[in-house]
């Protein structure tokens, strides 16, 4: 039962405005975060129910500021690999549990930091070519399926764009546009499962501003706020939040 209490807002609020902000200006790799938040305090399916329609809405506010700025060839690729992902999140969700959702996504939140943290330490590296094409399918693939349980899509289709060697704005208008898709893809499943709920569709209404507020801000932090800084403020949400996810749900 969704109760909305102060303290639902206190943590609700800065979450979907941090999704916003990450979808709109930084590439959609981290607004994750946001499902993991809600999910520390709500059940899995109710955080995700809540979050797709802003989702959603933050997708159509930053379709404008993009439009036409995307490279086709890569988002088609994982707009076509996002399909058969979905169906595999939309099975293994009619199977789970909560608490093993809680694990995915728990298990998804500390292997995208781990990740961020081997590249950049030059761990791992992508290679000096780009990426081929058809990499995208295999991509959006793991892009659908993780998006599906925990829209966790960005991480796997950022190192798929970053492989391939876009400028900054073309692989931040690509995550829009892919995004858009995929999300309009989970919608149906999501209803024919029961994730969505009076009760979610009350707090998407009370929760809209700030995702709208957070999608504006994010445009803006494109060209102002350094990666590093907000991406650093990433990691640290996720790494506490991942963890906390595993432990309620192995306890």
């Amino acid at each position: 039962m969704l109760e909305f209490t102060p303290g639902f807002f206190a943590i609700a609020l800065p979450a979907v405005a941090f999704a916003g902000v990450s979808k709109a200006g930084f590439g959609s790799g981290a607004s994750f975060a946001s499902a993991s938040i809600l999910a520390l305090v709500l059940p899995p399916g109710l955080a995700l129910g809540i979050m797709l329609p802003l989702l959603m809405l933050v997708d159509l506010a930053s379709l404008r500021p993009y439009w036409r700025r995307w490279s086709w060839p890569e988002a088609r690729a994982l707009m076509l690999g996002a399909l058969p992902g979905v169906a595999l999140g939309a099975l293994l969700y009619r199977i789970a549990d909560d608490d093993a959702i809680r694990l995915l996504i728990g298990a998804i939140s500390l292997g995208f930091v781990a990740w961020q943290i081997s590249v950049a330490r030059g761990w791992i590296t992508l290679g000096g070519r780009p990426l081929p094409l058809r990499g995208g399918y295999l991509a959006g693939m793991t892009a659908g399926f993780t998006s599906f349980i925990s829209h966790a899509g960005g991480p796997p289709a950022a190192v798929y764009l970053l492989g391939r060697k876009l400028d900054k704005t073309g692989y931040q208008a690509t995550t829009v546009i892919v995004f858009w898709a995929v999300n309009l893809f989970k919608f149906v499943p999501y209803s024919f499962l029961g994730i969505f709920t009076l009760q979610t569709l009350m707090a998407d209404v009370l929760l809209a501003p700030a995702a709208l507020f957070g999608a504006w801000l994010g445009v803006k932090a494109h060209h102002m706020i350094p990666e590093r800084a907000f991406f650093a403020l990433t990691y640290v949400l996720l790494t506490c939040t991942g963890a906390k996810l595993i432990f309620d749900a192995l306890t």
